[in-house]
């Protein structure tokens, strides 16, 4: 590093607030290093057993099916990277749930790192449920459905997650509108702790956008900061809606 970046990076007290944050990821995570890296991940999985579930359920192409998934590395790769962009490497011990968790990668390195996870998802796929009863991912069974609320849980979350997004009825004639999702964020807004954040990632649609104006204005006016698919809360930045009726 020049010596110029390391004067500029003290200046800004850049530096300090690194600092701190490893100090606080080496009280909070004596097992684990926070900056983990994904062979370590990999070599934490019970080989064996995957190698199992590989032989059960691999295709030589499986495109955009469920068997994408047993490619452990790439997704390992992909899922280390989602951690590191919501700080969760180095964030305080916090309450992740995690919608349409899938295989359970993300919510394993987060459970590797200390923190305390839930994933929510349908019970249709038995390879989903095979690799997550092997990474000991806790699940609640349930599909999210147009203006019904989530299941209720035992606690609020400090983050809300949903990663390649298909629950809004992706790619078929009842994909979610302005009010479908309206109604969502409301009903996600009740199982937020104080300060929570939500992070919403969705799929890109056949014409090859991942929302329609109308919802992309929905998502601003709730308060969203919009990257290219990623749809994002940060604390205290999700503005309460008066469309929609979420009971509890």
């Amino acid at each position: 590093m020049r010596l110029s970046h390391k004067i500029g990076k003290i200046l800004s007290g850049e530096a300090l607030e690194s600092a701190r944050r490893h100090t606080r990821a080496i009280v909070r995570n004596r097992r684990f290093p926070a900056r983990i890296g994904g062979d370590t991940i990999v070599k934490s999985i019970d080989a064996n057993g995957f190698k199992q579930i590989r032989r059960k359920y691999a295709v030589d192409d499986p495109g955009d099916a469920p068997p994408k998934y047993l490619d452990l590395e790439h997704w390992i790769r992909i899922n280390l990277q989602r951690v590191r962009e919501l700080g969760l490497d180095y964030a305080p011990r916090s309450r992740i749930l995690d919608l349409g968790c899938g295989a359970g990668y993300f919510l394993y390195i987060n459970k590797l790192l200390g923190h305390e996870i839930l994933g929510l998802d349908v019970d249709d796929f038995p390879m989903f449920r095979e690799l997550t009863e092997l990474l000991r991912v806790p699940r609640t069974i349930a599909r999210i459905e147009a203006f019904q609320p989530l299941p209720k849980f035992d606690r609020k979350f400090d983050f809300i997650t949903a990663y390649l997004i298909c629950f809004n009825n992706h790619k078929s004639d009842k994909l979610w509108g302005p009010a479908e999702w309206d109604y969502f964020l409301s009903d996600v807004a009740t199982h937020l702790a104080p300060n929570g954040r939500i992070r919403l990632e969705l799929n890109r649609e056949y014409d090859a956008t991942y929302y329609t104006p109308e919802l992309k204005e929905l998502f601003e006016e709730r308060g969203a900061d919009l990257q290219s698919f990623r749809v994002i809360f940060n604390p205290g930045t999700l503005v309460p809606s008066e469309a929609a009726s979420v009971g509890r």
